[in-house]
């Protein structure tokens, strides 16, 4: 009986024991759980999409924060300041209206105290505003620009992209034309036909630059959809049948917009630079408009008694070249794949 007696006692001790193990683990795990906000932290980090962590990476990048902030600026004064296809800006003189040279024709512009004057950028050899000038200038290079890096986008992305895709003898065919093309020096091609091109307006000239600068883009694009062709997403696309243009366009190209936009942007910055060069050259924008590589060659017998009619075009060139390279920098570090720390 006593037997009995002491089993049944070690039974109940055993279960308070087991009991007491099982409060003290809630109570480790209950302390060890994560709070609120440090759950709403996790969520929130693996809620990012792609396209918020290249918005956050771009956006931390001060050189790009910099070059947008310039080139919106500069877009600004020149479209705000002489207007803009009919639409008239807040100064009060053309950039094609001859005057008698006042001060002979010096900058009247003042830093401190800070003042405009008659003239800001002064005037040049034949008495026309040398700040109207200059904007009208810039709008034309901008407009150049950003219709050359169109351009060069649509066609490189298209030849790129069938290239890549189809191999075989279409890509053999279009990778002989881009070698073609490549191999002859765009300035060469520039200055055999622009001439003639320019004659027709800026934006003849434009397409036409953007017709021999697309090649670097091209052969880019090809290499990324030759890479991604292979991936299993494409295949199982193919597996339910879709079409090639429904695999091209809906499941490959997106994965090679970072390749096409840092691209397109960088070639934006080299049309400025080449449009410069061939106005310069004169076979680029003609009479009566005007570009800053026309008003530099325009005035370069006035190198050594006016060097601001070099100084203005030769700034407002080389803040749209920064500006766009800086821009390119930033979206190229946001869309690289290997930067994915991102600070909370």
């Amino acid at each position: 009986m006593s037997t009995n007696g002491k089993h049944r006692d070690d039974s109940r001790a055993s279960v308070e024991l087991s009991e007491l193990t099982l409060q003290s683990q809630d109570t480790d795990i209950s302390t060890a759980a994560p709070t609120r906000d440090q759950t709403d932290r996790i969520r929130t980090t693996e809620a990012k999409s792609q396209g918020r962590l290249i918005r956050e990476r771009f956006f931390r990048h001060k050189g790009a924060l910099a070059g947008i902030a310039l080139l919106i600026a500069i877009f600004v004064l020149a479209f705000s300041s002489i207007g803009f296809a009919g639409i008239p800006g807040w100064w009060n003189k053309d950039y094609d209206v001859l005057a008698d040279r006042f001060n002979e024709g010096r900058p009247t512009l003042t830093l401190w105290p800070f003042s405009l004057g008659e003239h800001p950028f002064g005037q040049d050899v034949l008495g026309r505003d040398y700040f109207a000038l200059t904007m009208r200038g810039t709008q034309t290079s901008l407009i150049i620009a950003f219709i050359v890096g169109l351009v060069a986008m649509v066609i490189g992305t298209t030849v790129g992209a069938i290239a890549g895709y189809f191999r075989g003898w279409t890509e053999a065919f279009l990778m002989r034309i881009t070698d073609v093309v490549i191999t002859i020096p765009t300035v060469v091609i520039a200055a055999a036909v622009s001439g003639i091109v320019a004659k027709a307006g800026i934006i003849p000239f434009a397409v036409f630059l953007g017709l021999v600068t697309w090649t670097g883009l091209a052969r880019l694009v090809r290499g990324e959809f030759l890479s991604l062709r292979e991936k299993e997403f494409v295949e199982s696309a193919k597996s339910v049948g879709a079409s090639s243009a429904r695999i091209i366009f809906r499941h490959i190209l997106p994965n090679t917009v970072g390749v096409i936009i840092v691209s397109t942007t960088l070639a934006i910055s080299g049309a400025i630079l080449l449009e410069t060069a061939l106005s310069y050259l004169g076979l680029g924008v003609v009479a009566p408009d005007t570009s800053l590589g026309k008003a530099i060659n325009d005035n370069r017998s006035a190198l050594t008694v006016r060097p601001w009619l070099f100084l203005w075009p030769g700034a407002f060139i080389i803040g749209i070249a920064l500006a766009v390279n800086f821009i390119g920098d930033g979206l190229r570090d946001a869309f690289d794949p290997k930067q994915t720390r991102v600070k909370q």
